[in-house]
């Protein structure tokens, strides 16, 4: 979500407050408030701008959870030809990228698991309502391994139904393209639910460990980031099976003769070949490379022959200058030599 715009949700969300604390009518004020500021947001589905309204005050997690996605996409995808820039300019809710391309496939995993992750964290700390820390395991002490559950367990169950139930409600259309992006929300959801953290401390007399509680933490996103990029390189080409009498969208297959193999829950699954991103594309979400730094002796995609897609590349002479080998003499001045240095800077035609 932009900064200006979350700004203005809390700003709007603060001046309500203000009138509650006055009139003491919190429930129709914020009923008020929650569709004022549901109905303004563009890109989100009935479904979604239901549970917008009904849970005012997790609209900005959401957003900032899909805008934390969006982030870790762009870094990921920095020194490729698609770099995410494109993502996020109108609104960080609703379908972004049209081709159901291995690029999509990252899109909806990363956003899923954004989501599912802000609402986790802003549980645990106490920032949302109806959630806080996962209870269950409360007080259970495994005997084998000598510790007890305490501490603030982060409730990853409630934050992946919330993701689900949000990020899932935009996918309406029965088509191949609605089964896929499902599948990549909820392996994106998967991902980060394997790969949660248990952490311990210890008690007892001068730093003995006596007894020992732990709790589950959520992982940094960054890592989140990376194994769906590793998930991304590996993606699987499916195709859709019409297996009843309407002939609609069933189950997702991987693409091959005479095959019925499903995908794994943490593959992500792509229906379409990506396009090249070279040129300019809004139907593909492709900004083109012209303009695009490139790095003229790398052989990797972030390289000027690869980046530019053949079309050359322009050159940038810069000459950098600073104060340098400053020297304090008694008394009481400094004194510093001027140095330089020119750099050169390549960016596609």
């Amino acid at each position: 979500m932009h900064r200006h715009f979350r700004n203005w949700i809390f700003y709007v969300f603060l001046c309500f407050g203000i009138i509650y604390m006055k009139l003491g009518a919190l429930s129709s004020v914020v009923a008020l408030g929650a569709n004022i500021i549901c109905n303004k947001i563009p890109g989100l589905a009935p479904r979604q701008r239901a549970i917008c309204e009904s849970r005012p005050d997790a609209i900005i997690i959401i957003g900032e959870g899909a805008q934390m996605g969006i982030n870790e996409c762009q870094y990921q995808f920095r020194y490729g030809r698609w770099n995410c820039s494109a993502l996020g300019e109108r609104t960080v809710f609703g379908q972004e990228l049209r081709v159901g391309s291995r690029e999509a496939a990252f899109t909806y995993a990363i956003t899923a698991a954004g989501v599912a992750h802000a609402v986790t964290s802003a549980c645990s700390q106490g920032n949302l309502s109806n959630c806080g820390c996962d209870r269950e395991k409360q007080g259970y002490y495994n005997q084998e391994e000598g510790w007890k559950w305490g501490g603030c367990s982060a409730d990853i169950k409630y934050g992946i139904d919330f993701s689900r139930k949000f990020v899932d409600a935009r996918e309406i259309k029965k088509n191949a393209r609605r089964l896929m992006n499902l599948h990549n929300n909820e392996a994106g959801r998967k991902v980060l639910e394997e790969r949660m953290k248990l952490e311990c401390k210890c008690h007892g007399v001068s730093g003995s460990c006596t007894t020992k509680t732990c709790w589950n933490t959520l992982p940094k996103f960054r890592e989140i980031g990376f194994v769906l990029k590793e998930k991304y390189n590996d993606a699987v080409h499916v195709e859709v099976v019409r297996a009843n009498r309407l002939r609609q969208p069933t189950f997702l297959k991987i693409k091959k003769v005479r095959s019925y193999q499903k995908p794994m829950e943490t593959d992500l699954v792509y229906i379409e070949r990506s396009p090249n991103y070279c040129e300019e594309d809004s139907a593909t979400g492709s900004v083109g490379t012209q303009g695009r730094l490139c790095n003229r002796t790398s052989p990797y995609t972030d390289g000027c022959d690869l980046m530019c897609c053949g079309r050359g590349y322009n050159t940038h002479q810069y000459t950098k200058v600073w104060q340098c080998n400053c020297k304090f003499h008694w008394c009481c001045f400094v004194k510093c030599n001027t140095c330089s240095e020119r750099t050169e800077v390549f960016t596609c035609k």
